[in-house]
Order: structure tokens, then C-alpha cells, then sequence
């Protein structure tokens, strides 16, 4: 799946994440694919899949 990557961003600043923020702003293509990137997300602390459901608006129950 494809997201722009200011979701992601916004994403990240929205939980109090700056660092990891700036982090991906350098690090993430404008378009970001779950698929492709995907060991890109998980160092920012993000599972492409609940990215997904997330932004597919699945909802779903958060992983703990």
C-alpha cells in the first residue's frame, strides 16, 4: 500500500515521537510502499500492517 509520507509523520509527532520524526522526514521516500519500506517503518517503531488497517480505516484492536 502506498502513503504519503507526511502520514507517517504526522503519525509519528502526533504520539510525541520528534526525534523518530526527523528521523523519517531524511529517511522516507514521499511515497512510501508498506510492502517496500517496510524494515524502513519498523525502525521508526511502526508495523506497516497496523499502518494498513489504520489508514484503510480497518480500525481493529492496537497490538500491546
Amino acid at each position: 500500500m502506498q502513503l504519503d509520507k507526511n502520514q507517517i509523520l504526522d503519525l509519528l509527532r502526533g504520539g510525541g515521537q520528534q526525534d523518530q520524526a526527523s528521523q523519517a522526514e531524511q529517511q522516507l521516500p514521499d511515497q512510501v510502499d508498506t510492502d517496500q519500506h517496510a524494515g524502513l517503518l519498523q525502525q521508526f517503531g511502526l508495523d506497516p500492517q497496523e499502518l494498513i488497517q489504520k489508514f484503510m480505516g480497518g480500525g481493529g484492536l492496537p497490538k500491546f
